[in-house]
Parts: structure tokens; C-alpha cells; sequence
């Protein structure tokens, strides 16, 4: 699947311990049903040998909705599963040696948090990326360490600085959606708002619809 910037419309990230009993495959079933246009598969908890269990169950679902697989973190988790892209953090392996080895059939992500991290992008070889995460937004549960909430303005600010298609993290609700569109994004991407939400599917359209309401 030839990544499109549609995909980071509405880009849902899972949490094992959030879906809870409901358990990661039938929230993104759910999900799917209420409209998302990606899945990322994020579990810094479970084993390799987990994960790719799990991306392959994950690829089923998202394969039949014509929707891509992301997988956080781990390129030989997302090779080994068949996903359509892996998402990439500061800390992890490093984008130009990931499109090294996956080549050019599978989409790249890269999270960002300030204005130095956009321009040190923009010093690798064309086609290394094929999106940003920018965030976080606000502060977020699901993610304890991360780097200083950006805000809107924030976000507005690094995404004046780059030309490749970005989508919105960190603490995002409802509310926030056409802001973040208006300031830019190409979409957002949540956790908590579809994760714990008693009806994953209902959660998708709410946020879908907040993007329209502009």
C-alpha cells in the first residue's frame, strides 16, 4: 500500500493496557468501523515474538478495511508482519538506515517535537521520510516521558518549517481536531480517546465529524 497523506487523517495508536478485556484486535476492529484511517500497533511491553503475533492479527483487519498497518518502534516487527509502515522515534533506529534496509515499499514515520528536530530532516536524502509526528500537543498519560507539551501555536510553529505531511499527537480530544487541521496537520493521532473509549467506534466518528465543523 503506496502511503497517501489521507492515511494520517484520523491515525488511532494502540494501548494494550487502555483496551483493556475489550482487548487490542476488537478495539481496532471497532475502530475501523468508525472510520479510522490508520492503525499504529505500539506495545513497548510485549515480546518480539508477541508483537508480530499481534501486527498479524492487526494486518487482517486493517487489510480488509483498506486501511494501513503502522508499527511503532520496531522495523523487524513490521518486515517480519507484512505491515505498511513502521513509525520511528528519536531514540530508535535511525530513519536513513531504516529506508536502507526496508527500501521503498514501505512508508516511514519520524516523531518530532521542536523546530531543530524538522530541520535535521531536512539534511537526509529525499524519500527518507514519509511523515512526521509532531507532538506532543498537550500532556499525555500514555506517554510520561516525552518531550515539553507544543500546544497549538507550537505545532502551528513547526509545521511552518516543513513541507512533508505531518500528523498531531499527544493529549488530543475532540476539540482540539480543527484547530490542529487549521494550524496545518494532516490529521491527528490518538490513544486515550478511542483506546478507553466505551465505544471505539462511535469515538472515531466524533473525532472525524470535529474535523468538518470549521
Amino acid at each position: 500500500m503506496t502511503f497517501d497523506a489521507q492515511w494520517l487523517r484520523l491515525y488511532v495508536v494502540t494501548d494494550s493496557a487502555l483496551c483493556g478485556d475489550r482487548g487490542v484486535a476488537e478495539t481496532v476492529r471497532q475502530a475501523l468501523a468508525g472510520g479510522v484511517t490508520a492503525v499504529q500497533l505500539r506495545d513497548h511491553e510485549a515480546t518480539t515474538r508477541e508483537l508480530i503475533d499481534t501486527a498479524r492479527e492487526l494486518r487482517h483487519l486493517t487489510a480488509a478495511a483498506g486501511v494501513p498497518l503502522i508499527i511503532d518502534d520496531r522495523l523487524d516487527v513490521a518486515l517480519a508482519a507484512r505491515a505498511d509502515g513502521v513509525h520511528l522515534g528519536q531514540s530508535d533506529l535511525h530513519p536513513v538506515d531504516a529506508r536502507r534496509v526496508a527500501g521503498h515499499g514501505l512508508a516511514i514515520g519520524h516523531s518530532v517535537s521542536c523546530i531543530d528536530e524538522v530541520e535535521a530532516v531536512a539534511e537526509w536524502p529525499a524519500g527518507t521520510i514519509d511523515y512526521l509526528g509532531i507532538g506532543p500537543v498537550f500532556a499525555t498519560p500514555t506517554k510520561p516521558n516525552a518531550a515539553a507539551p507544543l500546544g497549538i501555536d507550537g505545532v502551528r510553529e513547526v509545521l511552518d518549517c516543513c513541507d512533508i505531511p505531518a500528523v498531531a499527537i499527544g493529549g488530543i480530544k475532540e476539540v482540539h481536531v480543527a484547530p490542529l487541521r487549521e494550524a496545518g496537520a494532516a490529521g491527528v493521532a490518538v490513544v486515550s480517546a478511542i483506546c478507553a473509549a466505551p465505544d471505539p467506534a462511535a469515538a472515531a466518528r466524533i473525532l472525524l465529524a470535529a474535523e468538518e465543523i470549521r
